[in-house]
């Protein structure tokens, strides 16, 4: 495990970037996530790569290479209220290294750790000299940021990495006027790179050697985050449409499909509001394109009007990504909580039909984001996609995206001809009276879209009768009723089993982990560490409704003993299951510190939760 620190907006996530790309040129898996504060400047941020020869999907608490960029990184902040207590300095490993200015003192002995490998850097020495080979020195103030440079190049000395790796990094990162940038940053990597050489190198135990792997040529893995593979999996789909109002951690995928709308004639709209989002989006859906809006736990607060106006007017979406982050009210606008479940199956009030899925990790997020509109257009209903920060910014390495996908469904549409757009005759019995919500056998009434010959399109958010007529009538109200909550029913049968849960692990295991969405990388990897010593499969439940109540029970009541692992408080996915099931999980592991799961938190905690026969276990890794 590699952790660099430093003050938010002093470069740590270029730096950590460009070490995690180059070990992964180097052959090298790796899984990395930032942890950092709402604030813009200042405060202290820290980012965690973890390098394998084989995949791994959560991080590690013990660090085995330290890279400091100021003293908190090292010794915490020691005026705050719960001071860190020598900060990541007491996260290291046992003879693990610290890279760090030569102008901070530590003491082995005072922090009690004399088994560590010190390594001062002298790095405004060593960025002065860089600077000199191009005639820059006289602008080492304005150029102090390029000591994190030197920083990366010395941690990968001490790792025995490729520097020419580092190097081809570095130069991909500038193009056209800024190549002499890259050359200046590739020389300061290379002078903290053989200074570690030449002074600390020798003997370190930590090496990426045996993590490498001969990569194919013209091939390598790639290096991904779940806010892309979402906006990947939503461009694969069509989408024509997406509105959205500034806010973490959704902002990422919004502006990553603001970059390439011209590419894939998509319009992107920043709106006034996320009222003005949901309904922009809606509009979009009626208007017959494929629409979705991106927002964070109080974005959806102010959207919830809009989608249950989507469901009375059973539009064809939208599609929308609930990134999820640590609440209620502001919260914590920067960190990790899957605590938007039960606001997610109840979005607005009364009874709406709607799809929630949350997918478990990239190539789940792109899976779940492409075929979500799938489903808004087949049941005319709004998809919530249930992601979290988590998702949105760790990386993962992937050597491919699977992108074998089932075939784009737009749903029974009105056509004049009497077909649908797919060449299938059309669901309705005649064309000659179009009824826009027409009763059906699966509660889907052919849509026409504004405009088109034949076709009616009234609508309204009141309730209505078949032709889209505003009506207060009991009869109307119980037929609209079960008509539009019937489509749930409809939704449960044909959505693919494997899209509702997956079952990780033997059947036939004495212990039986339940999660859902993020966490499943901490239990799998998990599961890995206590294979030897105890048998465990992993219940990952991925559609939360319509409910897959006979699959989960199904499993649940074959099961040894269960346990449930929540990144929130009250444990929302065990009440679900006790309200769907009548199962209630004796034992939880809950965690809502704001920082998602480690493998070594969540080890122990399943060690502590064997010991018993019930109970709640709460986790915490107290850091920065």
């Amino acid at each position: 495990m590699w952790l660099i620190g430093g003050p938010q907006g002093g470069g740590i996530n270029v730096a950590a970037e460009t070490f995690a790309r180059a070990c992964l040129r180097d052959g090298v898996r790796v899984f990395a996530n930032i942890e950092y504060h709402s604030n813009i400047m200042g405060e202290h941020s820290y980012y965690r790569v973890r390098l394998s020869g084989d995949d791994r999907r959560s991080l590690l608490d013990k660090v085995d290479v330290l890279v400091a960029l100021d003293d908190e990184t090292l010794f915490g902040d020691l005026h705050a209220e719960f001071p860190g207590f020598y900060g990541h300095l007491k996260e290291m490993s046992k003879a693990g290294a610290v890279v760090y200015d030569a102008k901070t003192q530590i003491d082995p002995e005072k922090i009690g750790r004399p088994d560590l490998r010190l390594c001062p850097v002298p790095y405004q020495a060593l960025l002065k000299t860089a600077l000199a080979e191009f005639g820059r020195e006289d602008q080492l103030s304005r150029l102090k940021v390029m000591a994190n440079t030197i920083a990366v190049g010395a941690s990968m000395a001490l790792l025995d990495g490729s520097i020419d790796k580092l190097a081809d990094v570095i130069r991909a990162q500038f193009t056209g006027r800024r190549a002499n940038v890259a050359e200046m940053n590739v020389r300061a990597a290379a002078a903290g790179y053989q200074y570690v050489r030449d002074h600390f190198a020798d003997g370190f135990q930590y090496k990426i050697t045996p993590f490498r792997r001969k990569l194919k040529k013209g091939k390598g893995p790639l290096l991904i985050r779940a806010m892309h593979s979402a906006a990947m999996g939503k461009l694969k789909a069509g989408l024509a449409f997406q509105s959205y109002y500034p806010i973490s951690p959704a902002t990422d995928e919004n502006v990553y499909l603001e970059t390439h709308q011209r590419d894939y004639d998509l319009v992107v709209i920043q709106t006034e509001d996320e009222i003005s989002a949901i309904n922009m989006a809606v509009g979009a859906a009626h208007a017959g394109v494929r629409a979705a809006t991106s927002t964070s736990g109080p974005g959806f607060s102010l959207m919830v009007e809009g989608i249950g106006f989507a469901a009375m007017t059973e539009a064809p979406g939208p599609v929308v990504h609930l990134w999820q982050r640590g609440g209620p009210s502001t919260g914590l606008p920067t960190r990790q909580e899957q605590a938007d479940l039960s606001f997610a199956l109840q979005p607005g009030h009364g009874e709406l039909p709607h799809i929630v899925v949350a997918p478990g990790d990239v190539q789940e997020t792109f899976e779940d984001s492409y075929e979500a509109f799938n489903w808004a257009d087949r049941y005319q209903t709004p998809v919530i996609v249930l992601v979290d920060k988590y998702l949105s910014t760790a990386y993962a390495t992937l050597d491919n995206l699977d992108q074998r996908l089932p075939p784009i469904d737009r749903g029974p549409r009105y056509s004049p001809n009497g077909h649908n757009a797919n060449g299938k005759p059309a669901d309705h019995p005649s064309l000659k009276d179009y009824l826009r919500y027409a009763a059906t056998e699966t509660g889907v009434s052919p849509r026409s879209i504004p405009g088109e010959e034949g076709g009616i399109f009234w609508t309204t958010s009141d309730e209505h009768d078949p032709r889209g007529h505003i009506t207060e009538g009991a009869e109307n109200r119980i037929r609209m009723m079960e008509k539009r909550m019937g489509k749930l029913e409809v939704a449960a049968r044909e959505i693919k089993a494997s899209r509702k849960l997956k079952l990780h692990g033997p059947a036939d295991a004495d212990v039986t982990l339940v999660g859902w969405g993020s966490t499943k990388g901490s239990i799998l990897d998990a599961m890995v560490a206590l294979a030897p010593k105890f048998s465990m499969n992993y219940l990952q439940v991925r559609l939360l409704r319509p409910f897959p109540s006979k699959e989960v029970a199904k499993i649940l009541d074959k099961a040894k003993r269960v346990i449930l692992v929540e990144n929130n408080y009250e444990g929302q996915l065990g009440k679900l299951i006790a309200a769907e099931t009548g199962i209630k999980i004796p034992t939880q592991i809950v965690k809502y510190d704001g920082r998602p799961f480690s493998q070594d938190e969540l080890v122990e905690a399943l060690n502590k939760a064997l010991g018993r026969k019930s109970g709640r276990i709460q986790v915490s890794h107290l850091s920065a």
